[in-house]
């Protein structure tokens, strides 16, 4: 018969009996570290009295130091968690960490699902991401891992949350687009409503006073979508601005306006520069002409929550609160 008890015991339960960290109790069960008799002392009898087992994984020396991460995302195409789940894999090479990757569509009834299937799993931590960077609600701090949300932050500023630094994002679209020349800078977004899109039209305003300029129109907000970006371009031209650049919010509004903007007869770059934002390279190099853009760097992202909370679960520093801009790079194509 599976003892109940010992199936659900894990090292954090072992830890906060013993009042010591996790990673405490992994050396001492595996006999690694050097510790007062008294700490294990401790840690034995509070495994003895949980009846805690290390897993077979945890007991074989090629998986010893091993992870495994959970990831809970709600962006069910991937356009944004794929990276940051390769990027969190690559942090320590081949078969240091394993990645656990669990879509809650948006749904809370499968996010609760999935979040016991984590726990179920003895997963030792979990990165929580999503396709916006709208803050969304908090899982609490009373699960017995350390929890790191990437890309989509908490509400709650006392987690740990690495987002893109959508301030820095304009900024280089704008002084690329400056230095190649352009004054007459316009801005086409999606959704006003979105925390991405106000944050990098205040980016756009700032980069511009810098140079003493000002958006030669007010900033076109619509969907995510080429269709509206083609609109935008057919609003830009009737306005009579006199545009010579364009920062778009995407690549696909930016691969849209580029369109419009040759059916229209306006030659890019050489009369209007274009750049877009996420270096999405399937859609960015099939632009015609290439799209420049800005990488959100959304691999190294994922690099570097994995290290992150690899130092919380072995106990070497707890998870700085708050948000933390992660920034992107400048990628230069034909586009400017």
């Amino acid at each position: 018969m599976v003892d109940e008890r010992s199936s659900r015991t894990t090292i954090y339960d072992v830890a906060r009996a013993a009042r010591v960290s996790p990673a405490t109790v992994s050396k001492v069960l595996n006999g690694r570290g050097s510790f007062r008799t008294e700490t294990r002392q401790r840690v034995v009898a509070a495994a003895r009295r949980l009846r805690f087992r290390p897993s077979l994984i945890a007991r074989d020396p090629e998986f010893r130091d091993s992870l495994m991460i959970g990831v809970l995302t709600a962006d069910s195409y991937g356009r944004f968690t794929i990276p940051l789940m390769l990027g969190a894999e690559d942090a320590f090479g081949p078969g240091k960490i394993s990645v656990l990757m669990c879509d809650a569509r948006d749904d809370p009834i499968r996010e609760e699902y999935y979040l016991r299937f984590l726990l179920h799993r003895r997963v030792d931590g979990v990165i929580v991401t999503g396709k916006t960077n709208d803050p969304r609600p908090s899982l609490g701090r009373d699960l017995p891992f350390p929890v790191l949300y990437a890309y989509q932050p908490s509400e709650d500023r006392k987690d740990c949350s690495i987002v893109p630094d959508n301030l820095r994002v304009a900024s280089l679209a704008v002084e690329h687009l400056v230095q190649t020349g352009r004054r007459r800078i316009a801005h086409v977004t999606g959704p006003m409503r979105t925390t991405v899109v106000r944050e990098r039209i205040e980016g756009a305003h700032r980069a511009l006073a810098r140079h003493g300029l000002a958006l030669a129109l007010p900033e076109l907000d619509g969907e995510w979508s080429e269709r509206w970006g083609r609109e935008a371009a057919g609003i830009l031209l009737a306005s009579g601005a006199g545009v010579d650049g364009v920062f778009c919010a995407s690549d696909e509004i930016a691969r849209g306006v580029v369109t419009g903007l040759r059916e229209a007869g306006v030659r890019v770059p050489g009369q209007v520069g274009v750049v877009g934002v996420d270096n999405w390279v399937v859609l960015a190099e099939a632009s015609r002409p290439p799209l420049t853009t800005i990488d959100l760097e959304l691999r190294e992202l994922g690099v570097t929550a994995a290290r992150m909370l690899a130092d919380s679960i072995r106990g070497l520093r707890s998870l700085p609160r708050g948000v933390h801009a992660h920034p992107g790079r400048l990628v230069v194509r034909e586009s400017t």
